[in-house]
C-alpha cells in the first residue's frame, strides 16, 4: 500500500513525469510521457487533460497560466529577442506542477513502481 493506490496509470505516469521532467502541458504530456519521442501523442490529449483536471482536484497538481520561462533581458543575444517576440512560439498555454503533497506522492511512485520498470525496458532494447 503506498500514497498513489487510488490513481490510475495515466496519472501515476503524469505524476511521475512532471517529478521527473518538471512543469508540462497536456500537449506535451500527451507526446513525451515519461521520455517518449515523436510527434504523434503516445496517449490521447483529451484523457492527458482530464487525468490533469483530475490530479488538481486530489490537490496533487496546480495549474499556472503562461509562459514558463521568463522574458528576455537586454543583455541577451539578438535573436533571443527576436524569438521571444515571435507571437507564433508555443510557450503560453496551461503548465501543470506538482504541489507538496503531490511531490511526495510522486516520489514514492517514482522510486517505487516507474523508475524500475523504464529501466527494465530501456535494458530489452
Amino acid at each position: 500500500m503506498g500514497p498513489g493506490d487510488g490513481l490510475s496509470e495515466l496519472e501515476k505516469m503524469i505524476l511521475a513525469h512532471i517529478y521527473k521532467y518538471g512543469p508540462d502541458t497536456p500537449w506535451l504530456l500527451a507526446r513525451r510521457l515519461l521520455g517518449a519521442a515523436g510527434w504523434s501523442p503516445v496517449v490521447p490529449e483529451d484523457e492527458v487533460e482530464n487525468a490533469c483536471r483530475h490530479l488538481v482536484q486530489l490537490n496533487l497538481l496546480q495549474e499556472f497560466r503562461g509562459s514558463l520561462k521568463g522574458r528576455v533581458t537586454s543583455s541577451v543575444k539578438p535573436w533571443l529577442k527576436v524569438k521571444q517576440h515571435n507571437p507564433e512560439r508555443r510557450g503560453r498555454g496551461i503548465y501543470y506542477d506538482l504541489t507538496k503533497e503531490g511531490r511526495r506522492v510522486a516520489g514514492y511512485i517514482w522510486k517505487n513502481e516507474v523508475r524500475d520498470l523504464l529501466t527494465r525496458n530501456r535494458g530489452k532494447r
